[in-house]
């Protein structure tokens, strides 16, 4: 698989990064988004970590992102990166509500926000539609892959931001296999001034998801494959 390695923020992204700090660190005050509000732990752990995972992102793709709470990685990725569209799946109607204002506010287009659960919207019109699915600090890696492979068309890809992941990787190995899923690489990282180890883990959908998944009623949390 080819990744892009050709990365260039394009002009005014620093200032439209500081711009979405600003949003986060005052919408925090009434919704909680995030308990790191100091700049610099923000753009490391946040906005650091969100870019890291761009270059497995294809020019011009439809990204799905699940559980996307204050918006990481998808908000800073659509400032570095204007050519993706994204879908954004969040289950708390307040969380929905500050990701319209911030892409509004941002003037952001191409960011659709959707007050759904993961596992119903793998079920209905979204199932098997984007060429990419994203989330971070969700769930386990057994139980995300149940949440976003149905979201993935055959072809695409599933990135997964964790922490260090080596035996989460092998715990879902049984659901990727059930699920159309391939493990294709991982990239291990770490993040700046040492404040942790990082991983991305990257899956491509080899064939279409068993229609039976995702089960729903908390099933992919409860009993994950």
């Amino acid at each position: 698989m080819n990744y892009r390695n050709d990365f260039v923020p394009p002009e005014g992204a620093d200032g439209l990064l500081e711009r979405f700090y600003g949003l986060v660190k005052d919408y925090n005050e009434k919704v909680n988004l995030t308990a790191i509000t100091g700049r610099e732990e923000f753009f490391i752990k946040h906005v650091w970590d969100s870019l890291a995972g761009e270059k497995y992102f294809p020019c011009g793709a439809s990204v799905a992102e699940v559980g996307s709470g204050g918006g990481f990685p998808s908000l800073p990725l659509k400032i570095c990166r204007p050519d993706l569209e994204f879908t954004l799946f969040e289950s708390v109607g307040k969380k929905c509500a500050f990701l319209k204002y911030a892409a509004g506010e941002l003037a952001l287009s191409g960011v659709e926000v959707v007050n759904a659960r993961a596992e119903d919207a793998g079920k209905g019109i979204y199932r098997e539609k984007f060429g990419v699915c994203c989330a971070r600090a969700v769930a386990r890696l057994n139980t995300l892959l149940e949440y976003c492979a149905p979201l993935v068309k055959v072809g695409g890809i599933f990135i997964a931001y964790k922490g260090e992941a080596g035996d989460e990787i092998k715990e879902a190995a049984n659901a990727a296999k059930i699920l159309g899923m391939e493990l294709v690489c991982t990239d291990s990282y770490d993040l700046p001034q040492g404040v942790g180890a990082r991983t991305l883990a990257v899956y491509k959908k080899i064939r279409p998801t068993p229609a039976k998944y995702p089960r729903g009623q908390g099933k992919e949390r409860k009993n994950p494959l």
